[in-house]
Protein backbone atom coordinates (compact mmCIF):
# COMPACT_ATOMS: atom_id res chain seq x y z
CA UNK A 1 0.00 0.00 0.00
CA UNK A 2 2.70 2.19 0.51
CA UNK A 3 4.31 1.61 -2.83
CA UNK A 4 1.45 2.58 -4.29
CA UNK A 5 1.11 5.86 -2.74
CA UNK A 6 4.40 6.33 -3.50
CA UNK A 7 4.43 5.64 -7.14
CA UNK A 8 1.25 7.15 -7.42
CA UNK A 9 3.32 11.01 -6.04
CA UNK A 10 6.12 10.06 -8.46
CA UNK A 11 3.84 9.98 -11.69
CA UNK A 12 1.97 13.61 -11.11
CA UNK A 13 5.07 15.82 -11.84
CA UNK A 14 5.71 13.10 -14.97
CA UNK A 15 1.84 14.20 -16.25
CA UNK A 16 2.86 17.80 -15.64
CA UNK A 17 5.80 17.36 -17.99
CA UNK A 18 4.11 15.33 -20.61
CA UNK A 19 1.24 17.93 -21.00
CA UNK A 20 3.54 21.17 -21.06
CA UNK A 21 5.26 19.19 -23.98
CA UNK A 22 1.93 18.78 -25.99
CA UNK A 23 1.27 22.39 -24.91
CA UNK A 24 4.13 23.69 -26.80
CA UNK A 25 3.74 21.00 -29.91
CA UNK A 26 0.34 22.89 -30.47
CA UNK A 27 1.68 26.13 -30.04
CA UNK A 28 3.85 25.34 -32.35
CA UNK A 29 1.77 24.23 -34.87
CA UNK A 30 -0.53 27.22 -34.98
CA UNK A 31 2.88 29.35 -35.64
CA UNK A 32 3.43 27.62 -38.33
CA UNK A 33 0.10 27.52 -39.87
CA UNK A 34 0.01 31.34 -39.34
CA UNK A 35 3.07 31.94 -40.94
CA UNK A 36 2.47 30.06 -44.12
CA UNK A 37 -0.95 31.90 -44.67
CA UNK A 38 1.34 35.58 -43.87
CA UNK A 39 3.74 34.06 -47.27
CA UNK A 40 0.31 33.88 -49.26
CA UNK A 41 0.34 36.92 -51.57
CA UNK A 42 -2.58 39.54 -50.18
CA UNK A 43 -5.57 40.70 -52.39
CA UNK A 44 -4.85 43.93 -54.47
CA UNK A 45 -6.26 47.08 -52.61
CA UNK A 46 -9.21 48.70 -54.30
CA UNK A 47 -9.02 52.12 -54.75
CA UNK A 48 -10.99 54.89 -56.62
CA UNK A 49 -9.48 56.28 -59.95
CA UNK A 50 -10.53 58.81 -62.45
CA UNK A 51 -9.81 59.47 -66.10
CA UNK A 52 -7.36 62.45 -66.80
CA UNK A 53 -9.03 64.33 -69.66
CA UNK A 54 -8.63 67.55 -72.14
CA UNK A 55 -10.87 69.68 -73.01
CA UNK A 56 -11.39 73.52 -73.83
CA UNK A 57 -12.10 75.54 -70.53
CA UNK A 58 -12.55 79.11 -69.59
CA UNK A 59 -9.71 80.67 -67.59
CA UNK A 60 -11.50 83.11 -64.63
CA UNK A 61 -10.16 85.44 -61.85
CA UNK A 62 -11.19 87.08 -58.93
CA UNK A 63 -10.67 90.37 -57.90
CA UNK A 64 -11.40 92.51 -55.36
CA UNK A 65 -13.77 95.54 -56.26
CA UNK A 66 -15.60 98.58 -54.79
CA UNK A 67 -18.53 100.01 -56.51
CA UNK A 68 -18.95 103.51 -57.55
CA UNK A 69 -21.85 105.55 -58.46
CA UNK A 70 -21.58 107.92 -62.21
CA UNK A 71 -21.91 110.16 -61.99
CA UNK A 72 -22.39 111.46 -58.06
CA UNK A 73 -23.20 115.33 -57.94
CA UNK A 74 -23.08 117.29 -54.24
CA UNK A 75 -26.04 119.63 -54.60
CA UNK A 76 -25.09 122.97 -52.97
CA UNK A 77 -26.74 126.15 -52.39
CA UNK A 78 -25.24 128.97 -55.03
CA UNK A 79 -27.04 132.12 -53.08
CA UNK A 80 -26.78 133.07 -49.70
CA UNK A 81 -30.00 132.61 -47.76
CA UNK A 82 -32.37 130.82 -44.89
CA UNK A 83 -33.36 127.55 -45.69
CA UNK A 84 -37.16 127.41 -46.24
CA UNK A 85 -38.28 124.02 -47.66
CA UNK A 86 -37.07 120.35 -47.82
CA UNK A 87 -39.20 119.07 -50.59
CA UNK A 88 -38.09 115.40 -51.34
CA UNK A 89 -37.81 111.95 -48.57
CA UNK A 90 -33.87 111.20 -47.53
CA UNK A 91 -33.11 107.59 -49.63
CA UNK A 92 -35.80 108.21 -52.51
CA UNK A 93 -35.34 108.23 -55.93
CA UNK A 94 -35.55 111.72 -57.67
CA UNK A 95 -35.96 112.76 -61.09
CA UNK A 96 -33.41 115.19 -62.59
CA UNK A 97 -35.41 118.79 -62.47
CA UNK A 98 -37.43 117.89 -59.29
CA UNK A 99 -37.12 120.74 -57.05
CA UNK A 100 -35.11 119.28 -53.53
CA UNK A 101 -34.44 123.01 -51.89
CA UNK A 102 -36.21 126.42 -51.35
CA UNK A 103 -34.28 129.23 -50.72
CA UNK A 104 -35.51 132.32 -49.23
CA UNK A 105 -36.72 134.87 -52.64
CA UNK A 106 -37.81 137.80 -51.27
CA UNK A 107 -34.30 139.78 -51.27
CA UNK A 108 -33.43 138.38 -54.58
CA UNK A 109 -36.71 139.38 -56.51
CA UNK A 110 -36.67 143.04 -55.45
CA UNK A 111 -32.83 143.16 -57.28
CA UNK A 112 -34.66 141.67 -60.00
CA UNK A 113 -36.85 143.98 -59.97
CA UNK A 114 -34.53 146.79 -59.30
CA UNK A 115 -32.35 145.42 -62.14
CA UNK A 116 -35.46 145.97 -64.52
CA UNK A 117 -36.32 149.53 -63.22
CA UNK A 118 -32.10 150.54 -64.34
CA UNK A 119 -32.45 148.95 -67.64
CA UNK A 120 -35.93 151.00 -68.66
CA UNK A 121 -34.18 153.81 -67.38
CA UNK A 122 -31.00 153.19 -69.29
CA UNK A 123 -33.49 152.50 -72.45
CA UNK A 124 -34.70 156.01 -72.19
CA UNK A 125 -31.70 157.84 -72.06
CA UNK A 126 -30.51 155.83 -75.22
CA UNK A 127 -33.55 157.06 -76.95
CA UNK A 128 -32.63 160.56 -75.90
CA UNK A 129 -28.95 160.00 -76.33
CA UNK A 130 -30.06 159.17 -80.22
CA UNK A 131 -32.19 162.30 -80.77
CA UNK A 132 -30.60 164.43 -83.58
CA UNK A 133 -32.80 167.52 -83.02
CA UNK A 134 -29.62 169.42 -81.30
CA UNK A 135 -27.31 168.28 -83.73
CA UNK A 136 -29.68 169.62 -87.01
CA UNK A 137 -30.07 172.84 -85.01
CA UNK A 138 -26.03 173.24 -85.08
CA UNK A 139 -26.27 172.37 -88.32
CA UNK A 140 -28.87 174.97 -89.69
CA UNK A 141 -26.98 177.85 -87.83
CA UNK A 142 -24.08 176.70 -90.05
CA UNK A 143 -25.79 177.02 -92.84
CA UNK A 144 -26.90 180.66 -91.91
CA UNK A 145 -23.54 181.50 -91.10
CA UNK A 146 -22.12 179.90 -94.47
CA UNK A 147 -24.75 181.73 -96.11
CA UNK A 148 -23.64 185.00 -94.34
CA UNK A 149 -20.60 184.44 -95.65
CA UNK A 150 -21.67 183.92 -99.21
CA UNK A 151 -23.39 187.47 -99.15
CA UNK A 152 -20.06 189.02 -97.47
CA UNK A 153 -17.99 187.99 -100.39
CA UNK A 154 -20.41 189.00 -102.94
CA UNK A 155 -20.31 192.61 -101.38
CA UNK A 156 -16.95 192.93 -101.66
CA UNK A 157 -16.96 191.48 -105.16
CA UNK A 158 -18.71 193.88 -106.43
CA UNK A 159 -17.46 196.94 -104.63
CA UNK A 160 -14.18 196.34 -105.50
CA UNK A 161 -14.69 197.30 -109.11
CA UNK A 162 -16.61 200.08 -108.39
CA UNK A 163 -14.37 201.42 -105.89
CA UNK A 164 -11.85 201.45 -108.62
CA UNK A 165 -13.91 203.25 -110.68
CA UNK A 166 -14.39 205.64 -107.74
CA UNK A 167 -18.43 205.14 -108.23
CA UNK A 168 -18.42 204.18 -104.33
CA UNK A 169 -16.25 205.80 -101.86
CA UNK A 170 -13.65 203.14 -100.16
CA UNK A 171 -15.52 203.09 -97.10
CA UNK A 172 -18.12 200.95 -98.81
CA UNK A 173 -15.32 198.39 -99.78
CA UNK A 174 -13.39 198.29 -96.35
CA UNK A 175 -17.20 197.92 -94.29
CA UNK A 176 -17.79 195.14 -96.56
CA UNK A 177 -14.46 193.26 -96.24
CA UNK A 178 -14.83 193.23 -92.19
CA UNK A 179 -18.52 191.69 -92.85
CA UNK A 180 -16.98 188.78 -94.68
CA UNK A 181 -14.25 188.49 -92.30
CA UNK A 182 -17.19 188.14 -89.41
CA UNK A 183 -18.95 185.88 -91.67
CA UNK A 184 -16.39 183.52 -92.05
CA UNK A 185 -15.20 183.52 -88.74
CA UNK A 186 -19.12 182.83 -88.10
CA UNK A 187 -18.92 180.04 -90.08
CA UNK A 188 -15.99 178.32 -88.23
CA UNK A 189 -17.34 178.57 -85.07
CA UNK A 190 -20.60 176.97 -86.00
CA UNK A 191 -18.16 174.28 -87.18
CA UNK A 192 -16.78 173.97 -84.65
CA UNK A 193 -19.97 173.60 -82.43
CA UNK A 194 -21.68 170.93 -85.19
CA UNK A 195 -18.56 168.87 -84.29
CA UNK A 196 -18.75 169.22 -80.54
CA UNK A 197 -22.58 168.54 -81.32
CA UNK A 198 -21.87 165.03 -83.27
CA UNK A 199 -18.85 163.74 -80.66
CA UNK A 200 -21.15 164.53 -78.03
CA UNK A 201 -23.82 162.57 -79.17
CA UNK A 202 -21.73 159.72 -79.89
CA UNK A 203 -20.31 159.77 -76.73
CA UNK A 204 -23.91 160.10 -75.10
CA UNK A 205 -25.13 157.06 -77.52
CA UNK A 206 -22.53 154.41 -76.38
CA UNK A 207 -22.65 155.32 -72.75
CA UNK A 208 -26.55 154.72 -73.23
CA UNK A 209 -25.56 151.32 -74.90
CA UNK A 210 -24.02 150.43 -72.38
CA UNK A 211 -26.16 151.14 -69.43
CA UNK A 212 -28.32 148.95 -70.83
CA UNK A 213 -26.09 146.25 -71.55
CA UNK A 214 -24.84 146.23 -67.85
CA UNK A 215 -28.65 146.31 -66.99
CA UNK A 216 -29.83 143.58 -68.84
CA UNK A 217 -26.76 141.75 -67.55
CA UNK A 218 -27.87 142.50 -64.08
CA UNK A 219 -31.32 141.60 -64.70
CA UNK A 220 -29.78 138.18 -66.01
CA UNK A 221 -27.58 137.59 -62.87
CA UNK A 222 -31.00 138.67 -60.56
CA UNK A 223 -32.97 136.38 -62.32
CA UNK A 224 -30.30 133.52 -61.96
CA UNK A 225 -30.56 134.20 -58.01
CA UNK A 226 -34.26 133.94 -58.10
CA UNK A 227 -33.72 130.76 -59.92
CA UNK A 228 -30.98 129.63 -57.67
CA UNK A 229 -33.32 129.62 -54.42
CA UNK A 230 -35.39 127.02 -55.98
CA UNK A 231 -32.38 123.69 -55.54
CA UNK A 232 -33.11 121.53 -58.15
CA UNK A 233 -31.86 117.62 -58.71
CA UNK A 234 -29.23 117.72 -61.89
CA UNK A 235 -29.87 114.07 -62.38
CA UNK A 236 -31.96 111.52 -61.75
CA UNK A 237 -30.78 109.11 -58.98
CA UNK A 238 -30.78 108.21 -55.34
CA UNK A 239 -30.76 111.62 -52.79
CA UNK A 240 -28.94 111.04 -49.52
CA UNK A 241 -29.41 112.30 -46.22
CA UNK A 242 -29.97 116.31 -45.97
CA UNK A 243 -27.54 117.93 -44.76
CA UNK A 244 -28.44 121.50 -43.36
CA UNK A 245 -31.91 121.52 -41.60
CA UNK A 246 -34.51 123.80 -42.40
CA UNK A 247 -34.25 127.51 -41.43
CA UNK A 248 -30.70 127.38 -41.25
CA UNK A 249 -28.63 130.32 -42.87
CA UNK A 250 -26.87 128.85 -46.13
CA UNK A 251 -24.64 129.91 -48.88
CA UNK A 252 -23.22 132.54 -47.01
CA UNK A 253 -19.60 132.51 -47.23
CA UNK A 254 -19.16 129.33 -49.56
CA UNK A 255 -21.64 127.04 -51.32
CA UNK A 256 -23.40 125.02 -48.52
CA UNK A 257 -23.99 121.50 -49.20
CA UNK A 258 -26.87 120.13 -48.98
CA UNK A 259 -27.75 116.50 -50.19
CA UNK A 260 -25.50 114.08 -52.75
CA UNK A 261 -27.50 112.80 -55.55
CA UNK A 262 -26.02 109.41 -57.20
CA UNK A 263 -27.44 107.74 -60.15
CA UNK A 264 -27.13 104.16 -59.28
CA UNK A 265 -28.25 102.84 -62.15
CA UNK A 266 -26.08 101.17 -63.48
CA UNK A 267 -23.82 100.76 -60.70
CA UNK A 268 -19.76 100.76 -61.64
CA UNK A 269 -17.04 98.37 -59.80
CA UNK A 270 -13.67 99.56 -60.03
CA UNK A 271 -11.26 97.01 -59.42
CA UNK A 272 -7.55 96.49 -60.35
CA UNK A 273 -5.91 93.88 -62.38
CA UNK A 274 -2.29 92.52 -63.00
CA UNK A 275 -0.55 93.26 -65.71
CA UNK A 276 -0.28 89.75 -66.95
CA UNK A 277 -4.09 89.73 -66.89
CA UNK A 278 -4.11 92.80 -68.32
CA UNK A 279 -2.40 91.15 -71.53
CA UNK A 280 -4.41 88.20 -71.68
CA UNK A 281 -7.87 90.54 -71.30
CA UNK A 282 -6.65 92.87 -73.90
CA UNK A 283 -7.24 90.58 -76.68
CA UNK A 284 -10.79 90.21 -76.13
CA UNK A 285 -11.77 93.90 -75.89
CA UNK A 286 -10.84 96.66 -78.14
CA UNK A 287 -10.11 99.99 -77.04
CA UNK A 288 -10.17 103.64 -78.48
CA UNK A 289 -7.60 106.54 -77.72
CA UNK A 290 -9.30 107.27 -74.76
CA UNK A 291 -9.30 104.16 -73.39
CA UNK A 292 -13.19 103.19 -73.14
CA UNK A 293 -14.22 100.01 -74.38
CA UNK A 294 -15.89 99.40 -78.20
CA UNK A 295 -18.01 96.92 -79.13
CA UNK A 296 -19.14 93.94 -77.18
CA UNK A 297 -16.82 93.36 -73.93
CA UNK A 298 -16.57 89.87 -71.85
CA UNK A 299 -19.25 89.73 -69.25
CA UNK A 300 -18.38 90.21 -65.66
CA UNK A 301 -20.16 88.39 -62.63
CA UNK A 302 -20.26 90.35 -59.43
CA UNK A 303 -20.21 88.46 -55.99
CA UNK A 304 -21.67 90.69 -53.22
CA UNK A 305 -20.32 90.87 -49.56
CA UNK A 306 -22.83 87.99 -48.52
CA UNK A 307 -21.40 85.46 -50.75
CA UNK A 308 -24.14 86.33 -53.37
CA UNK A 309 -24.36 86.79 -56.92
CA UNK A 310 -25.86 89.76 -58.43
CA UNK A 311 -27.99 88.56 -60.70
CA UNK A 312 -27.08 91.21 -63.66
CA UNK A 313 -23.69 90.38 -65.72
CA UNK A 314 -21.57 93.49 -66.28
CA UNK A 315 -19.24 94.71 -68.97
CA UNK A 316 -15.24 96.11 -68.79
CA UNK A 317 -16.57 100.32 -70.21
CA UNK A 318 -13.12 101.35 -69.38
CA UNK A 319 -9.34 100.70 -69.07
CA UNK A 320 -7.16 102.72 -67.52
CA UNK A 321 -4.46 104.88 -69.25
CA UNK A 322 -1.73 103.22 -67.50
CA UNK A 323 -0.36 100.73 -65.15
CA UNK A 324 0.59 102.10 -61.65
CA UNK A 325 4.62 101.07 -61.40
CA UNK A 326 3.75 100.95 -57.09
CA UNK A 327 1.49 97.93 -57.65
CA UNK A 328 1.79 96.43 -61.35
CA UNK A 329 -1.76 96.77 -61.51
CA UNK A 330 -4.07 98.69 -63.74
CA UNK A 331 -7.58 100.17 -63.12
CA UNK A 332 -10.71 98.63 -64.79
CA UNK A 333 -14.25 100.17 -64.27
CA UNK A 334 -17.02 97.51 -65.66
CA UNK A 335 -20.77 98.74 -65.37
CA UNK A 336 -23.68 96.46 -64.49
CA UNK A 337 -27.54 96.87 -64.46
CA UNK A 338 -28.94 97.94 -61.39
CA UNK A 339 -32.94 97.97 -61.86
CA UNK A 340 -33.36 96.84 -58.58
CA UNK A 341 -31.32 99.33 -57.06
CA UNK A 342 -29.89 97.15 -54.46
CA UNK A 343 -26.12 97.58 -55.10
CA UNK A 344 -25.08 100.88 -53.28
CA UNK A 345 -22.58 102.93 -53.79
CA UNK A 346 -19.22 102.43 -51.89
CA UNK A 347 -19.97 98.60 -51.16
CA UNK A 348 -17.13 95.67 -51.59
CA UNK A 349 -17.15 92.89 -53.39
CA UNK A 350 -15.91 90.53 -56.38
CA UNK A 351 -15.70 90.27 -59.71
CA UNK A 352 -15.43 87.31 -61.64
CA UNK A 353 -14.69 87.12 -65.29
CA UNK A 354 -12.66 85.10 -68.08
CA UNK A 355 -8.96 86.27 -69.02
CA UNK A 356 -8.55 84.00 -71.62
CA UNK A 357 -9.95 80.39 -73.38
CA UNK A 358 -7.23 77.26 -73.52
CA UNK A 359 -8.57 74.98 -76.60
CA UNK A 360 -7.01 71.58 -74.95
CA UNK A 361 -6.49 71.93 -71.70
CA UNK A 362 -5.42 68.72 -69.70
CA UNK A 363 -7.56 68.54 -66.40
CA UNK A 364 -6.64 66.30 -63.46
CA UNK A 365 -8.83 66.22 -60.37
CA UNK A 366 -7.23 68.82 -57.39
CA UNK A 367 -8.47 65.17 -54.58
CA UNK A 368 -5.63 63.12 -56.94
CA UNK A 369 -2.59 65.69 -56.49
CA UNK A 370 -0.19 65.33 -53.77
CA UNK A 371 2.70 67.23 -52.33
CA UNK A 372 5.51 65.52 -51.60
CA UNK A 373 9.00 67.24 -50.39
CA UNK A 374 7.79 70.32 -52.44
CA UNK A 375 6.48 68.43 -55.81
CA UNK A 376 3.25 68.09 -56.61
CA UNK A 377 2.90 64.01 -57.64
CA UNK A 378 -0.02 62.06 -58.77
CA UNK A 379 -0.64 57.99 -58.51
CA UNK A 380 -1.13 56.72 -61.66
CA UNK A 381 -2.39 53.09 -62.49
CA UNK A 382 -1.54 51.45 -65.57
CA UNK A 383 -3.08 49.00 -67.71
CA UNK A 384 -1.52 45.98 -66.01
CA UNK A 385 -3.29 47.94 -62.47
CA UNK A 386 -0.02 48.97 -61.08
CA UNK A 387 1.00 51.99 -59.57
CA UNK A 388 3.45 54.68 -60.87
CA UNK A 389 4.16 58.05 -58.87
CA UNK A 390 4.53 60.83 -61.66
CA UNK A 391 5.62 64.46 -60.98
CA UNK A 392 3.64 67.09 -62.22
CA UNK A 393 3.50 70.59 -63.05
CA UNK A 394 0.38 72.44 -62.32
CA UNK A 395 -1.30 75.67 -63.40
CA UNK A 396 -4.96 77.06 -63.42
CA UNK A 397 -7.26 75.61 -61.23
CA UNK A 398 -11.07 75.13 -62.43
CA UNK A 399 -13.54 74.28 -59.91
CA UNK A 400 -12.81 70.50 -58.62
CA UNK A 401 -9.79 69.89 -61.43
CA UNK A 402 -6.62 71.63 -61.73
CA UNK A 403 -5.15 72.05 -65.84
CA UNK A 404 -1.48 69.98 -65.84
CA UNK A 405 1.14 71.08 -68.43
CA UNK A 406 3.30 68.32 -67.55
CA UNK A 407 3.36 64.94 -66.48
CA UNK A 408 0.28 63.48 -67.37
CA UNK A 409 -1.83 62.87 -70.61
CA UNK A 410 -5.02 63.26 -71.33
CA UNK A 411 -6.54 59.00 -71.07
CA UNK A 412 -4.73 58.16 -67.94
CA UNK A 413 -5.78 56.71 -65.05
CA UNK A 414 -5.44 58.45 -61.81
CA UNK A 415 -5.77 57.27 -57.82
CA UNK A 416 -8.50 59.93 -56.25
CA UNK A 417 -9.19 57.80 -53.38
CA UNK A 418 -7.03 55.28 -51.30
CA UNK A 419 -3.85 56.99 -51.75
CA UNK A 420 -2.48 56.08 -48.52
CA UNK A 421 -3.05 52.67 -48.66
CA UNK A 422 -0.68 52.59 -52.04
CA UNK A 423 3.02 52.15 -52.64
CA UNK A 424 4.51 52.71 -56.22
CA UNK A 425 4.91 49.61 -57.64
CA UNK A 426 1.73 47.78 -55.77
CA UNK A 427 -1.08 46.17 -57.51
CA UNK A 428 -4.26 47.59 -57.01
CA UNK A 429 -8.11 46.84 -57.99
CA UNK A 430 -9.49 50.00 -59.74
CA UNK A 431 -12.89 51.39 -59.46
CA UNK A 432 -13.78 54.01 -61.88
CA UNK A 433 -14.92 57.49 -60.35
CA UNK A 434 -19.06 58.25 -60.08
CA UNK A 435 -20.64 61.24 -58.17
CA UNK A 436 -21.14 58.50 -55.39
CA UNK A 437 -17.60 57.56 -55.35
CA UNK A 438 -17.11 59.55 -52.16
CA UNK A 439 -19.88 57.50 -50.11
CA UNK A 440 -18.80 54.56 -51.82
CA UNK A 441 -14.70 55.03 -50.90
CA UNK A 442 -14.96 54.41 -46.85
CA UNK A 443 -16.43 50.60 -47.67
CA UNK A 444 -14.09 49.89 -50.21
CA UNK A 445 -11.39 48.77 -47.18
CA UNK A 446 -14.59 47.13 -45.33
CA UNK A 447 -14.27 43.34 -46.75
CA UNK A 448 -10.67 42.52 -45.30
CA UNK A 449 -12.44 43.23 -42.06
CA UNK A 450 -14.21 39.86 -41.60
CA UNK A 451 -11.09 37.75 -42.67
CA UNK A 452 -9.11 38.76 -39.29
CA UNK A 453 -11.44 37.22 -37.23
CA UNK A 454 -11.83 34.39 -38.97
CA UNK A 455 -7.99 32.94 -38.59
CA UNK A 456 -8.57 32.64 -34.77
CA UNK A 457 -11.45 30.20 -35.66
CA UNK A 458 -9.50 28.04 -38.17
CA UNK A 459 -6.77 27.74 -35.70
CA UNK A 460 -8.99 26.44 -32.66
CA UNK A 461 -9.09 22.88 -33.70
CA UNK A 462 -5.44 22.93 -34.43
CA UNK A 463 -4.99 23.80 -31.01
CA UNK A 464 -7.53 21.15 -29.70
CA UNK A 465 -5.96 18.26 -32.21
Amino acid sequence: MTNLAWLGKQSRPLAWILGLVLLIAATGCDRSAKAAKTTEAPPPTPVIVADVVERAVPIYREYTARTEAVPTIEVRARVAGVLEEVLFKEGSEVKAGQTLFVIQREEYAAQLETARAQLAKAQADLTRARDTSVVERVRATLNQRKADLGKAQQDVNRYRPLVQARAIPQQDLDTALSQEKVAQAGVEAEEATLKDAELAQRTQIQLSEAAVNSAKAAITQAQLNVDYTTVKSPITGVVGKVQVDRGNLVGKADPTLLATVSAIDPIYADFPIAEVDYMKLAARIKLDPSGRVQGEAPTISLLLADGSVFPHKGRVVFVDRAVDAKTGTISVRASFPNPEKIVRPGQFGRVRGVVEERSKAVLVPQRAVMDQQGTKVVYVVGSDNKVVMKPVTLDERIDDSTIVTAGLASGERVIVDGMQKVRPGMQVKPEQATPRAPAAAPGAPAPPAPAQPAAPKSGKPASGG
